[in-house]
């Protein structure tokens, strides 16, 4: 059974993130996929203090020395076979509580460890507001990914004006994406 991991990230847990994490994990559910959610405005998670003059331990043993709850999500990021990223949309961004987890990861990863490397994920961006800044905040997140040779195989926008048709197409998009975990991507990188 394929491993998923879904780490979103919205103050509010009943809001269009929410919605939008729970169409596309129905989705996955119905694949028969293993989930592991990891709510990041949940958990304890601290901004990088940029030690030992910029690069600490992330940089000599792909470890932070920080101790909140990074390392007990980095390893489930590390063993699930696919990973999608949801956010809440703020100024054309991700989340504060997201970009202080990832800020971390990325430092972690790319620099030291490489476990990410060549895991396809989901990035899904989601705005309540005008809708404005999806296209930005997806952008972001796949530069993040690039950095830690992560391939995003769908970039999906989802705002207030769109939902009653992007919740169901969430929905088959986790089956989609649980089936190209078990039989491969036909996406060339």
């Amino acid at each position: 059974m394929k491993k998923v991991a879904v780490v979103w990230s919205s103050p509010n847990k009943d809001g269009l993130t929410a919605s939008a994490k729970n169409s596309f994990i129905e989705g996955l559910t119905e694949s028969g996929v293993s989930i592991e959610e990891i709510h990041l405005n949940s958990r304890k998670l601290e901004h990088c203090r940029a030690c030992g003059n910029g690069w600490g331990t992330c940089n000599k043993n792909g470890s932070c020395l920080i101790g909140d709850d990074f390392a007990d999500i980095y390893k489930t990021l590390s063993e699930a076979d696919g990973i999608v990223w949801i956010s809440a949309v703020y100024w054309s961004d991700m989340t504060e509580c997201f970009k202080a987890f990832f800020d971390r990861l990325r430092r972690c990863d790319a620099t030291h460890n490489h476990f990410l490397a060549e895991k396809r994920c989901m990035l899904i961006a989601c705005a309540g507001g005008t809708g404005r800044g999806t296209i930005e905040c997806l952008q972001q997140l796949e530069r993040g990914l690039t950095h830690m040779g992560m391939r995003a195989y769908d970039r999906i926008p989802v705002v207030r004006f769109n939902r009653d048709y992007m919740l169901p197409a969430l929905k088959e998009a986790g089956k989609t994406y649980a089936n190209a975990l078990e039989n491969g991507f036909d996406m060339y990188y």
